[in-house]
């Protein structure tokens, strides 16, 4: 994915450019032409502006470290009193299967680890998809490892030591085929995370 998507989806937020402005008092869009917005709706104007640059440039994070793997991002909206949409919340899909390869594993859970933690504030549930990441990693570095003791025993003319079986997290983990959401970002911003 690239971050070129998010000018496009700037465009649709806002469609008459900035909102037509006269004399520094916005004019409203939509259902409201032509009547110029209180002192109050121009502060919730405001917010509303500095929450959609928020979401969107958290969810730009997401999706620029987790290009690739991630999706782009969609957004929920609030209509403003001038009768334009801002983003006030969004979500980006990351896929989290399993490489090929222990290696490849450990690459793709580097690159979800860096995807979760990109924003500036990562939230809690930011933070939730690392650890997940970072636990896919470890369990791709164990079998590499028994992988390369396997091969060392074997060179040696020694028996393999037994692989004994799966823990439950991993026999679950292996199990899961279906799509999991994960919440992320501190902005009511959320990751689905699928295998």
């Amino acid at each position: 994915m690239s971050i070129s998507g998010i000018s496009t989806a700037a465009s649709i937020y806002d469609p008459l450019g900035e909102s037509a402005r006269s004399g520094g008092v916005a004019r409203a869009g939509g259902g409201r032409a032509g009547k110029t917005l209180t002192p109050e709706e121009e502060a919730q104007v405001k917010e509303l502006k500095a929450r959609d640059r928020e979401v969107r440039a958290h969810e730009a994070a997401h999706m620029a470290a987790g290009a690739g793997l991630a999706s782009g991002a969609t957004f929920s909206y609030q209509r403003g009193p001038d009768g334009v949409n801002y983003a006030i919340g969004g979500e980006v899909r990351i896929s989290t299967a399993p490489g090929k390869t222990p290696e490849e594993t450990i690459d793709r859970a580097r690159q979800i680890r860096s995807a979760a933690l990109a924003p500036a504030e990562p939230s809690g549930q930011d933070y939730a998809v690392a650890a997940e990441a970072a636990s896919m990693e470890q369990q791709a570095r164990a079998e590499m490892a028994r992988e390369e003791n396997e091969e060392k025993s074997g060179e040696n003319g020694r028996a393999s030591p037994p692989t004994g079986a799966e823990t439950p997290a991993i026999a679950a983990y292996n199990a899961s085929g279906s799509a999991r959401t994960t919440e992320i970002g501190e902005i009511g911003t959320r990751l689905n995370v699928f295998a």
